[in-house]
């Protein structure tokens, strides 16, 4: 059985798998994540198949959607549907999701936007710069990703706007 359950600590098993799943430059450092928690504007649920942790999301609840920051399946739990069964239940709590894509420009990219693509997701045409998480860093090239959003560029500049304020302080 999956179930999704949140948590306002980042423990160990959480962190090991997001510094695997998410190079630095796309990641905060675990200090500045927990703050976030604590502040309350960041929710963390962890992932459990049969009471055995098989992930976890990091996410944002914004004004008219949710965006989902981090979001790693553990490897070991790969290819078993975790992921769309995980999706399928946020969209039923929050049916307006948004989430950054790395460009289809390596296999992993390519095979991730294919994911989210079956899940009913669209990437918005429009040029999306995600704000460095690490001071002196650079923006990257990066694709938002829709479900249940209007695919109109007002919503997409009004949703890029409140991101990068809300998650990115920029």
């Amino acid at each position: 059985m999956l179930s999704l359950h949140s948590q306002t600590g980042i423990a160990s098993h959480v962190a090991k798998l997001y510094e695997q799943s998410f190079p630095p430059e796309e990641r905060r450092l675990l200090p500045a994540q927990q703050l976030l928690l604590d502040r309350g504007a960041l929710q963390l649920s962890t992932i459990e198949k049969d009471r055995i942790f098989a992930g976890f999301i990091f996410y944002w609840q914004l004004t008219d959607f949710i965006f989902v920051e981090h979001f790693a399946v553990d490897p070991g739990s790969r290819g078993s549907g975790i992921g769309g069964s995980v999706m399928q239940l946020l969209e039923k709590e929050f049916p307006q999701l948004i989430l950054e894509v790395e460009p289809p420009d390596t296999p992993d990219a390519v095979r991730r936007i294919r994911f989210y693509e079956k899940l009913g997701f669209t990437a918005y045409p429009y040029t999306y710069l995600q704000p460095p998480y690490l001071a002196g860093g650079e923006p990257l090239s990066m694709w938002l990703m829709q479900k249940g959003m209007s695919p109109e560029e007002h919503t997409f500049s009004k949703i890029k706007t409140e991101i990068y304020r809300e998650v990115y302080g920029w």
